[in-house]
């Protein structure tokens, strides 16, 4: 009997071994044939090295090796070019930080640029069909049903109410920190009131993810954030479609995260579709209910994979930018105590605050839209937190058909389009020879805050893809900045050490932001 055994296994190893040797020859070919071709084309690219092209400044190898300090590395490129490219597999990736340049693509030749394949192809395990990773039909039916909610008053005053509630918490959180003299770390207490600011103004859920009494939702912002890290390393990454084929390294870790993400969303907009059965739908103040009656009338459109992917866009719209640009406005604040000072200063004057009152609820009821519009200062001071750290440090977009730059060099169609965000506001060619100094004041004229460019400050992207929830944004930051820095001090727990970034999709403060918190009035 062994021996029969024996005999039958030696057939079936040797059909394994067989097959295993087989998979690596394929894999071999397949990354030779992917070495070979990305070779051929570079030397082709370097070879020609057209004068009506912009100027190359290397391959997508030189992005792999400085991937940790990415946005500074595209510092570099903007100094040395206003308009440079690099080589990647296959086509080449523009890189520009001309705000005529930025645009005639985001406005003057719209048209003319898209998300594109190549962008579609990276970003859609994680974003699916959301308005930020879409162009076409879908992007402006999105658009359209999320224009009309953010202009409305209702959403304004329902998110105002939420904002200024939220803000309450923090402080009362920040305020046991204070009295027991602990190391907060800011950033992560920022990302959580966001997260649960955009869940009720979104989806119309109390999450609590500040109170820490959600397991779930702490999971889930934790894979999000890492996905968000995965899939923006799939731009350096030659390779990223095989580990994805064979669920190994990186992409094993991404799968695992985006079903942890896609459980937590799923489970959220069936608890929505229950709530709205029966009820008058039209009276639902969130987001997410207007999308979810508009399915109604295109079912097939907008299933509920649909609906998941605007969720998660409107996620990292709503949490990921405005707490990330706290987070890096307060880090600044720090840095800067005399504009920490001033802004505390027009705060109180703006509010009128009798100093004996330490109510928190009485204080942010009094943030209204005519009473954050009297803080010029804190408005500039949240400017240029987002000039020098840009809630998205840079933006994408492909070339759909051959076009000739403002500057004269030739975008070739299947060329990547990139804006160099990070990198524009540290150019003294835009802001003057203080350019990497954190200056409120540059906002100021004769006490009035003045605007830029949209496409010199492309912070909220401009032209047809602005950024519909500007004021929201600001709105948001401004109630919790006010709040937070009228009943407290902040003092970095480390001065010696600057805070560095992780590079990803946003601009997340890498090992987050520990500082002390000291009661204002002391």
């Amino acid at each position: 009997m062994a021996s029969q055994l024996s005999s039958l296994a030696a057939p079936a190893g040797l059909c394994l071994l067989s097959a295993l040797a087989a998979a690596l020859l394929v894999l071999t070919l397949y990354v030779l044939c992917v070495v070979a071709s990305f070779a051929v084309f570079c030397a082709r690219e370097f070879a020609r090295r057209d004068p009506e092209r912009p100027p190359l400044m290397g391959t997508m190898f030189r992005q792999l090796k400085n991937f940790d300090r990415l946005f500074d590395e595209h510092v570099k490129y903007a100094l040395a070019h206003r308009t440079c490219r690099l080589v990647y597999a296959g086509h080449s990736e523009l890189f520009t930080a001309d705000p005529a340049v930025v645009e005639h693509v985001l406005k003057t030749s719209f048209s003319k640029y898209s998300k594109g394949a190549y962008n579609i192809e990276i970003m859609k395990d994680l974003f699916g069909d959301g308005i930020f990773a879409i162009d076409g039909d879908k992007w402006r039916h999105q658009r359209k049903l999320a224009s009309h909610e953010f202009s409305t008053k209702v959403l304004r005053e329902f998110s105002s109410v939420v904002f200024r509630v939220n803000a309450t918490r923090l402080t009362d959180k920040i305020s046991s920190a204070a009295a027991n003299r602990t190391i907060l770390n800011m950033q992560d207490l920022l990302m959580k009131t966001t997260m649960d600011s955009i869940f009720k103004v979104g989806f119309g859920f109390e999450l609590n993810t500040l109170s820490g009494t959600d397991e779930s939702s702490v999971q889930f912002s934790n894979a999000f954030d890492e996905a968000n890290s995965l899939v923006y390393h799939r731009y350096v990454d030659l390779f990223w479609q095989l580990k994805r084929y064979f669920n190994i390294g990186s992409e094993a870790k991404l799968k695992k995260n985006i079903q942890i993400i896609d459980d937590f969303v799923m489970k959220l907009i069936h608890q929505k579709r229950e709530q709205m059965s029966g009820r008058d739908n039209k009276a639902r103040e969130d987001i997410l209910s207007r999308f979810i009656i508009a399915s109604k009338e295109d079912p097939e459109t907008i299933n509920d994979r649909y609906l998941r992917d605007i969720v998660l866009n409107f996620l990292i719209a709503g949490k990921d930018t405005t707490g990330n640009t706290l987070s890096w406005f307060f880090y600044m604040l720090c840095k800067n105590p005399i504009v920490q000072d001033k802004v505390a200063l027009e705060i109180k004057e703006s509010v009128k605050w009798a100093e004996e009152d330490n109510n928190t609820e009485d204080f942010t009821a009094r943030l209204n839209d005519g009473t954050i519009d009297k803080m010029p200062y804190l408005h500039a001071a949240i400017s240029e937190t987002l000039r020098l750290y840009p809630a998205v440090p840079v933006d994408g977009k492909m070339v759909e058909e051959d076009d000739v730059l403002p500057n004269g060099y030739k975008a070739i169609k299947g060329d990547g389009m990139n804006y160099m965000i990070y990198a524009m506001g540290r150019m003294t060619y835009l802001w003057g020879e203080d350019a990497e100094d954190f200056k409120p004041e540059r906002w100021i004229v004769n006490g009035v805050f003045q605007q830029e460019s949209p496409y010199k400050f492309v912070s909220f992207n401009a032209g047809p893809r602005i950024c519909l929830g500007k004021e929201f944004a600001y709105r948001q930051m401004k109630i919790m900045a006010a709040t937070l820095i009228h009943f407290f001090r902040f003092k970095l727990a480390d001065e010696s050490k600057d805070a560095t970034y992780k590079t990803m999709f946003t601009l997340h403060m890498d090992k987050g932001l520990q500082l002390y918190a000291y009661p204002r009035s002391t």
